[in-house]
């Protein structure tokens, strides 16, 4: 009897809706705050699946690294879903990056605000001189030509403030609203690096799942060989009922050699996201049944969606930022003013010396720069018409997303419940068959057929629940949920 794996969680293909919730998930705008790798190009992230090969699932390149963490062991170890995700909220590279865009931002934040804050320095000098009073034009008798050589030293601590200047206002105010963006984009690479690593893992699950199908079902053949082989020599059957089983055989174990194979590749790219030491063996312990989930409607899902979704929060911030950053631009036409002091000591020696001080306060009023604070103007209001704009896209395809994740994960619940009943039906045709064989009813080509139905039974019941748990993590995201989301929806972890 063939093997049937009916409750472990395997995967036949990403669905065209996640992969567009990805890529929609992983672009970055321009205009926008600055995502982990906005620079970084677009890669196809591949796997065979056996009888059918997994569509390119393209995300972001910084998204599908790492920077590999430790050496290997010479141990095999065991990785759920839970420590995969540990590993790549910690060593993957997406994360990594906003990271450091966060603390750029903090440093851009303090580089505008030191504008507005006291600048205090100390200076000491000892001057050595000689002076020659015919070169500024001195001729008077009695006076030598040249005074000197003589040296004076100077201790002075000097002290500037903006008192007033708008324009530096503004930037300090926008500086503070980038930084929030890019902390916004920081928490949202987090919930991009769940996605990626939950997709990686649970194609390694579907690849260690076929695998395990494939092996019944050489098993499988190579009974009916047997079978067809000693009534062969009985002279119950015909040759081609042995050589129609062969055939068989033959294509099982292909099947079987493609599917080791592509399990292979996919737990090297799961390494490669999760940040695993290179060359690090491993297994999988995460098998995932079927776990229905119950959502908490359209509204309630969108109202959760806008508050809660990371990208979103970090475009109203730049949004924000651009505002200030256009009336900042404004006040480049607005008066400035400062004030200027210094303090300290003067004279031959430090014993023959007395203080000096000096006062001033500026008042700045601009006329004409040249149209230079026009043009800052005109580029400042076309990017906040830009943010503006992308701020609005972003709005819709989160509606969208949300949508298409409630829609995917109603249909996927359904073809799960169908799939699970057409493995069973199929399961109950090749035991019939092969009964029917046994006592020399019909042919194994009865046989051969109800076998092919099971592999085709389980291969749709593979992509039903795969895409039913998928649909549950792209809900997630869709939500702003992703980080918490995966280990509640995908139970078990």
């Amino acid at each position: 009897m063939m093997k049937i794996v009916a409750e472990t969680f395997r995967i036949q293909k990403p669905g065209l809706a996640f992969a567009s919730l990805i890529l929609a998930a992983c672009s970055v705008q321009p205009g926008l705050a600055q995502a982990p790798a906005e620079s970084a190009a677009r890669v196809a992230a591949s796997g065979d699946s056996g009888s059918a090969p997994i569509p390119a699932f393209s995300i972001q390149q910084s998204f599908s690294g790492s920077v590999p963490e430790g050496k290997a062991i010479p141990e095999i170890i065991s990785i759920s879903l839970g420590d995969a995700l540990q590993r790549g909220l910690r060593q993957n590279l997406g994360v990594l990056l906003a990271s450091d865009s966060t603390l750029s931002a903090r440093g851009q934040r303090w580089k505008e605000l030191s504008e507005l804050l006291p600048n205090v320095g100390a200076r000491m000098s000892e001057t050595a001189q000689q002076q020659s009073l015919a070169a500024f034009g001195f001729t008077i008798p009695g006076l030598p030509r040249v005074i000197g050589p003589f040296n004076y030293f100077d201790v002075r601590t000097s002290w500037t403030q903006s008192l007033f200047n708008y324009q530096y206002l503004e930037k300090e105010r926008a500086s503070v609203q980038n930084l929030k963006a890019a902390e916004h984009n920081y928490h949202d690479a987090r919930e991009l690096v769940v996605l990626a690593v939950s997709n990686a893992y649970l194609q390694a699950m579907a690849g260690a799942a076929r695998v395990e199908t494939s092996e019944a079902q050489v098993d499988t053949a190579q009974a009916l060989f047997s079978k067809a082989t000693d009534q062969q020599k009985a002279g119950v059957t015909p040759a081609i009922d042995t050589l129609r089983s062969q055939v068989e055989l033959q294509t099982r174990q292909q099947q079987l050699i493609v599917a080791r194979n592509s399990y292979a590749k996919q737990k090297l790219a799961l390494a490669r996201v999760i940040g695993l030491a290179l060359g690090q063996e491993f297994r999988l312990s995460d098998k995932n049944p079927y776990e229905p989930l119950t959502t908490a409607g359209l509204d309630e899902s969108l109202r959760r969606a806008y508050t809660s979704r990371q990208d979103y929060q970090a475009a109203m911030a730049q949004l924000l930022g651009a505002e200030l950053s256009r009336k900042a631009a404004t006040a480049e036409h607005y008066p400035t003013l400062d004030m200027e002091a210094d303090y300290g000591v003067i004279g031959v020696n430090p014993g023959n010396s007395n203080g000096t001080f000096h006062v001033a306060g500026n008042l700045n009023i601009p006329i004409f720069a040249g149209g230079r604070a026009h043009a800052d103007v005109l580029e400042a209001e076309a990017t906040l018409r830009q943010t503006r704009s992308q701020v609005e896209d972003l709005r819709g395809r989160i509606d969208n997303d949300v949508r298409t994740a409630l829609l995917d994960l109603a249909s996927a619940d359904e073809q799960v419940q169908v799939a699970r009943s057409s493995v069973d039906l199929a399961q109950q045709t090749l035991t019939q068959a092969q009964d029917r064989f046994s006592a020399g009813v019909s042919d194994n080509l009865e046989v051969i057929q109800a076998q092919e139905a099971v592999a085709s039974a389980n291969e749709n019941y593979i992509s039903s629940l795969y895409a039913h748990n998928i649909a549950k993590v792209s809900y997630a995201r869709a939500i702003g949920y992703a980080e918490e989301g995966v280990k509640q929806y995908l139970k078990g972890h």
